[in-house]
């Protein structure tokens, strides 16, 4: 479509406004100026402040307040929140758009769950002592052999089972048999999907085995789309099941799950080489319980306030700005947005950066450990996770920050983008888990209390944030997302149409 005048005009000064940025940060005269990504990123840091933060997170509570107390997914305060965002974004001249996502609104058990061998020795199981039906299970009747995957019997004094986590453990699994999987180190939905597509006709997970981990527990698995049951057995169950072979079960579920729709909502740069995509994402969704200031309206704020200072910027990479809804919900935004994606269009984003509660009160600055460093718990990210962790210590190094790496757990939206080959990274300041003695003489603060105190609760609101973490994340979330615009020399370019991986998920075993 031909541009008018005005519009032809306003493109031109926007063009030359963008150019004249770089004059407009120019280094002392006799200085050397460094690559245009350094002057880009230390523009970016100037302008976005933790007080333009804050007025986000001060919208965002209203809209909570205003609507039930809460933005959680399916709710006028979730809609409202997206609108806000939305409308900001379109104003600055980004290019808007939403991506469907399907959640379960509500799901029930119709009838009582049945767990039987079949044979060798006819046995009948109870619920909830012997096993439970996993919250978001499929209905199904299914009688089979079952197959134990990869278990580690007896179990270690810790927790160290990868049961059903790496293809390799299905590598042998025939297709309808009934799929045995010890609890441990990697999420229940990693090990589900892998099930699935093995050609499982149901999922058995059992415990693990270490005291503590023994007995079956109700838990959300986060999918409903698998088609057969889920359940959950106690280790004693699992245990003897694992130990007797060519064991027959009957399984059966009865589940009803009704289906609500949210949208994600994207806004790209104007600018930027469309084969280069640098993805910078937040979820916009709260729980139910409250108004989600720090989880996740802080992320929100932050990555908001970058794009709208980022804007006139002649980046060379496109930049897509991703807010997540149904995050609470298991990842649901974000791991249908990747999986609707085309391989083609996967392998254009080259990297995801993802800011998931960057400003709770008694905070550690932690960074997603792309190089497994820490040499604990997850592996290491794909290739450029590394990179993109030592760009962000080079910014908190620049101003004598401390930092500690975090693990790739599969709690929030990076897991979709990882499991499909992907590098990420990004920040968190901490949920629920408490902060160590260590922590406290690195980052000062409370030892032995929450990270978050409100974490998932009511008062998750406009109090519950600390402005230091918040005003020195954002820099750090303008710094590398301006950095990454102007250059991805640091990132390995992927092999087209690389393998994907399994999906991770909240619902973290």
């Amino acid at each position: 479509m031909r541009l008018s005048l005005r519009h032809r005009a306003i493109r031109a000064v926007t063009l030359a406004t963008a150019l004249a940025l770089p004059l407009a940060f120019a280094p002392p005269a006799g200085a050397q100026a460094g690559p245009v990504s350094d002057v880009f990123a230390k523009l970016l840091e100037k302008t976005v402040t933790g007080k333009n933060v804050k007025k986000h997170l001060n919208a965002l509570q209203a809209i909570a307040t205003a609507n039930g107390g809460n933005r959680a997914v399916g709710t006028s305060g979730y809609d409202a929140s997206l609108n806000y965002v939305a409308d900001k974004l379109r104003k600055a001249g980004y290019k808007i758009s939403t991506s469907p996502v399907e959640f379960p609104l509500t799901w029930e058990e119709l009838s009582a769950p049945v767990l039987e061998q079949v044979s060798p020795t006819p046995t009948t199981y109870n619920t909830p002592a012997d096993f439970v039906t996993v919250h978001s299970s499929g209905s199904g009747d299914v009688t089979a052999e079952v197959q134990v995957i990869d278990p580690v019997l007896p179990p270690t004094p810790t927790p160290s089972s990868t049961a059903g986590c790496e293809a390799s453990d299905w590598a042998g699994f025939v297709p309808g048999r009934i799929a045995l999987i010890q609890r441990g180190t990697c999420p229940f939905k990693q090990k589900a999907d892998n099930a699935k597509a093995a050609g499982a006709a149901a999922v058995i997970f059992f415990n693990e085995g270490q005291p503590g981990r023994t007995d079956p527990y109700v838990f959300d698995i986060g999918e409903w789309r698998y088609g057969f049951p889920v359940m959950f057995a106690g280790f004693a169950v699992g245990n003897a099941l694992a130990g007797t072979p060519g064991v027959r079960l009957h399984v059966k579920t009865d589940t009803k799950t009704v289906v609500g729709k949210a949208k994600n909502l994207l806004a790209e740069s104007r600018f930027g080489d469309p084969d280069d995509v640098v993805m910078v994402g937040a979820h916009l969704d709260s729980v139910p319980a409250g108004p989600g200031i720090n989880d996740n309206g802080s992320g929100t704020a932050a990555i908001l306030e970058t794009a709208l200072q980022m804007k006139l910027f002649p980046v060379r990479n496109k930049v897509r700005f991703a807010f997540w809804g149904a995050e609470e919900l298991g990842l649901l935004g974000s791991a249908q947005y990747v999986e609707q994606l085309s391989q083609a269009e996967r392998d254009r984003i080259r990297l995801y950066l993802n800011f998931d509660m960057v400003a709770s009160t008694n905070f550690a600055y932690k960074l997603y450990d792309g190089d497994n460093s820490d040499n604990v718990g997850s592996p290491a990210g794909p290739p450029g996770s590394a990179q993109i962790e030592k760009q962000f210590e080079k910014f908190y190094g620049k101003r004598n920050l401390a930092t500690v790496g975090t693990d790739f757990d599969g709690r929030s939206d990076y897991g979709p983008f990882i499991a499909n080959g992907i590098p990420a990274g990004g920040i968190f300041t901490g949920a629920e888990g408490i902060k160590t003695a260590a922590e406290a003489t690195l980052f000062g603060g409370t030892a032995g209390a929450p990270y978050d105190p409100c974490y998932h609760q009511a008062c998750d609101n406009i109090s519950n944030i600390s402005d230091k973490a918040l005003d020195v994340n954002s820099d750090a979330i303008a710094v590398s997302t301006a950095t990454y615009a102007f250059d991805l020399s640091s990132i390995p370019r992927r092999a087209a149409g690389a393998a994907a991986t399994t999906l991770r998920s909240l619902s973290a075993s």
